[in-house]
């Protein structure tokens, strides 16, 4: 007898793990109240990092504190209440930040991050969706001779853990994205191992759909309730009720809000983030994403255009959107290429993804 599992969540995470326990002979049922790849996973820069082994770390010294503190830089804004209400949990991020701490768990980190882009293969390959990506890397940019040092420093650090990269120069930098204003830019750091992806969201609707012609069920459905009845889970949908032995929560930043009645309180904070696509003047290309390290903002090319991701915000699920953030990643954006042009949609998308301490 199939094991019965509920997975409530269908971004990149919950439809990736309904992926896994289907070919695992579980019988799963995945569900979101929107299609696959609508929220968090529709909206992040598209890439499938494999030289991520270092996690962000809370700022810890002086002078990066002093830098945030103003609420003018374009890698990461706040919002004071949102730092008020998840007090706790960003302490948490401080503590684990520290460098003994951190040491230890980039170690167990970088265990996962290495099998990311073999695991992304056999699931896109299964899917039929090797056209979505591409592996090419991504290329990381700075603006100081002293962040490029830094940069090319941590990099050699990773070798160990299968990293491979290149170092550029302005000139190679200029070879290898033409239409880039290099002239910004002291160097760069070409990741080579890691892959892009060309239409995020896509990625997971493909992954879904394997699923699916697996076996595996779909129901797009509102969440109301979860509790526990004996040996199983009860699911109480906009749709019906839904029972299995086991249960998987991956609903992104809304997991914790769909646990807390169940007495558990996971210190989960979301941050903020937002993209627009742009077109291109006519015989330019983007061939690589491209992040800009000191202003934190990454422009990539994408089906829909090159997208422009910004840098992160604090910010409450339930704050107003603001777009100061995005409106001033532009105006860089376009100094590093100038031939950007016309916004294709008519107003930025936001989104928060979940993260913990």
């Amino acid at each position: 007898m199939k094991k019965e599992t509920i997975v409530i969540g269908a971004g990149m995470v919950g439809t990736s793990i309904a992926w896994h326990l289907n070919q695992r002979g579980h019988a799963v049922t995945l569900v979101d109240r929107k299609a696959p790849g609508e929220e968090t996973s529709y909206g992040n820069a598209g890439l499938i990092q494999r030289e991520a082994i270092y996690p962000h770390s809370f700022p810890r010294e002086l002078s990066e504190i002093l830098r945030i503190l103003p609420n003018q830089s374009t890698d990461i804004r706040y919002r004071p209440g949102a730092m008020l209400h998840y007090a706790s949990p960003l302490m948490q991020y401080w503590k684990n930040s520290a460098p003994e701490r951190f040491e230890k768990i980039v170690k167990e980190w970088a265990t996962l991050i290495e099998h990311c882009t073999t695991e992304h293969e056999r699931m896109f390959t299964a899917a039929g969706a090797e056209n979505l990506v591409r592996k090419v890397g991504w290329i990381q940019t700075h603006r100081s001779h002293k962040s490029w040092q830094e940069g090319l420093h941590a990099a050699e650090k990773a070798k160990h853990h299968g990293v491979e990269f290149k170092s550029l120069d302005r000139e190679a930098l200029q070879a290898e994205e033409p239409s880039l204003n290099a002239s910004v830019y002291a160097g760069a750091i070409h990741w080579l191992n890691s892959w892009q992806v060309i239409n995020p969201s896509a990625l997971v609707k493909a992954y879904a759909k394997n699923f699916t012609d697996n076996g595996g069920t779909l129901q797009q459905s509102e969440i109301q309730a979860i509790r526990r009845e004996g040996d199983e889970w009860v699911v109480s949908t906009s749709d019906g009720t839904l029972r299995a032995a086991n249960l998987v929560v991956a609903a992104g930043p809304w997991s914790a809000q769909l646990l807390q009645p169940l007495g558990y309180n996971f210190p989960l904070f979301p941050l903020r983030g937002h993209h627009r696509h742009y077109k291109l003047a006519e015989g330019a290309v983007l061939n690589h994403s491209v992040i800009d390290n000191d202003k934190g903002f990454v422009l990539g090319p994408m089906q829909a255009g090159v997208r422009l991701t910004t840098g992160a915000e604090f910010a409450l699920m339930t704050d107003p959107v603001r777009t100061d953030q995005i409106t001033e990643d532009e105006k860089l954006a376009r100094e590093i290429m100038p031939a950007l042009r016309e916004g294709i949609e008519p107003q930025p998308w936001f989104g928060s993804r979940p993260c913990m301490p």
